[in-house]
Order: C-alpha cells, then structure tokens, then sequence
C-alpha cells in the first residue's frame, strides 16, 4: 500500500475542490462591501477589506499545497499543465476581489443615489456567476474518477455554458451602467467618476476570470 500511495502520490483534486470554495468565499464578500459602502460605514468596508485578504491569503495557501504536491508521479486524467493553468486562473478571481475592496477602502467614496440598485444588480450578478463556477468546480473529483467523461462531464459542461451567460449578462449591466455614470458627469465630480469605473472594472474581472476557469474546466473535460 505504501508502495502505491508513493507511486501515485497526493490526489490534488480535493484540494482544488477547497481551493474554489475558498475563492468564492472571497466573492460573496462583494455585496457586503458595497452595502458598507452604500451606507457610507467606512469601517466597515475596512473590515471588510481585511476579511478579502485573509481569505485571498487563505486561497494563496491551498494554491502553493497544491503546487507542491502536484508531484509528476501522481497519474491524472488530465494534462498537469491545464490543470495549472485552471488553478492560476482560480486564483486570480480571489485576487480581482481583493483589488475590488482596495479601490472601496481606499476612498470615501459615494454613490449616487440613481446608480445603487444598479451598482447592486451588478455586484449580485457577478456572485451569481462565481456560484455557478463553484458548483461546477465542486463536481471535480466525481470527474477524476470517471476521467473527465460520461453524464456527469455533460452536466458539468452545461453549467459552464450558462456561467458564460450569465457573465455575458454582467458585461451588459457594466456597460449600462457606464452609460448612465457619464449621463451624471456635470453632477460628479472627475474623481469620482474615475473611481465609478474602477469599480466597475474590478467587479469585471471578477465575472470574466470566473468565465476563463469555467472555459478551462470544460477544456481539460473536452481534452479526456
């Protein structure tokens, strides 16, 4: 038995697992953050900002476990190197959030009261598409033991097809809300605008590298 697990090594697809619940952990922050903001309760959007960064750290952690156990005597079903290229591209969601909450905590911003429910729909539109990441990426060991193929690689293809919909539908909610932020630009002060598309740049990165992990996962499934 030992002879075996030396053979075949650590299994880095739990991990992976943990990893990507890490990682949403860190967006489902989001809405908190612009609630603080909203609310103009600058400490808490401190706070809050330091939660971001100890679960980016936490994130950070499993990330270099994986790496140093991903030995190359481990048998996988997929290529080592989509695999890497999945948990990078993970990982920067984690960081994209953190960027996010440094932009909040660094100003005493406000928002405009015409622009908060859509500065909302889209803060909840980019944790709805990190949620469908998730629950695909949680379905990664059941596709270890299958090697990436049957029902259960079609189940996890469909959701990835509607994590692109769903960022496709964030990327329409910036954009909308970009239109309606230099509608108000004699209203708002330069800074403040900058600052408004900060915002809006971070949160889509966030939606976009969930979108390239999800594109990843199905590239590693269409490859077994």
């Amino acid at each position: 038995m030992n002879i075996i697990k030396e053979l075949f090594g650590k299994s880095p697809f739990g991990p992976l697992v943990e990893h990507s619940k890490k990682v949403h952990d860190c967006v489902t922050l989001v809405r908190p953050l612009f609630e603080a903001l909203i609310n103009e309760d600058y400490d808490e959007v401190h706070r809050l900002q330091d939660a971001v960064s100890k679960l980016e750290y936490e994130a950070d952690r499993i990330k270099h476990s994986i790496r140093e156990h991903l030995t190359r005597r481990f048998f996988l079903p997929v290529d080592r190197e989509d695999l890497e290229k999945f948990l990078r591209t993970q990982d920067k969601i984690a960081d994209s959030v953190e960027d996010f909450a440094v932009i909040l905590m660094i100003r005493n911003t406000k928002i405009h009261h015409s622009l908060r429910d859509k500065f909302f729909n889209l803060a909840d539109q980019v944790c709805l598409v990190s949620e469908i990441l998730m629950s695909a990426t949680v379905e990664m060991q059941n596709l270890a033991e299958v090697s990436f193929s049957g029902a259960e690689a079609r189940e996890v293809i469909l959701a990835i097809k509607d994590l692109g919909e769903e960022e496709w539908k964030a990327d329409r909610l910036a954009r909308s809300l970009s239109l309606d932020i230099y509608r108000l630009e004699k209203e708002l002060d330069p800074i403040t605008i900058i600052f408004y598309e900060k915002i809006l740049l971070a949160l889509g990165d966030i939606a976009n590298q969930a979108e390239n992990t999800g594109d990843l996962l199905r590239t590693m499934i269409v490859k077994g």
